[in-house]
């Protein structure tokens, strides 16, 4: 069973130029990520047309993420206490990203510059029927 700490690892190798795509996506799925709630559901943002669920390899990495959105919002927010769920990687591509009717896909650790990835919603990642390429031949290979 894949832990944070092997899932941030494989990120580390896969920026560095190494690594397999396949493997990263392989310890995504076996992963836990910690979600954060807001407002009753799951912490989304979205950008370049895409909803992305925000999942963190450990408390740490959600930490960080507290800390810059209360430089963000204010100190209203630094105070606040952050509840989240724990989602095995598997768990988010094949169920939540599909229950949101909505292009969508996985940003691990957003708030570590150089430990961050972004999982988009691609065949390989997704299900085929959720993919924003799955008509398109030959994509969807590539982290």
């Amino acid at each position: 069973m894949g832990d944070g700490a092997a899932l941030a690892d494989r990120i580390a190798e896969r920026r560095g130029g190494a690594g397999d795509p396949r493997a990263l996506v392989g310890e995504l799925r076996r992963s836990l990520l910690l979600v954060p709630f807001d407002r009753g559901g799951l912490w989304t943002a979205e950008f370049g047309g895409i909803r992305w669920v925000c999942g963190f390899t450990d408390e740490a990495a959600l930490a960080r993420f507290a800390e810059e959105r209360a430089a963000v919002e204010g100190a209203g927010v630094a105070s606040r206490s952050w509840e989240y769920a724990a989602f095995r990687g598997a768990r988010l591509l094949d169920e939540v990203i599909p229950a949101m009717r909505v292009p969508a896909g996985v940003a691990v650790n957003v708030a570590d510059p150089d430990g961050s990835m972004l999982f988009p919603p691609v065949v390989g990642i997704v299900p085929d029927s959720y993919a924003v390429d799955a008509d398109v031949p030959s994509r969807g290979q590539g982290l």
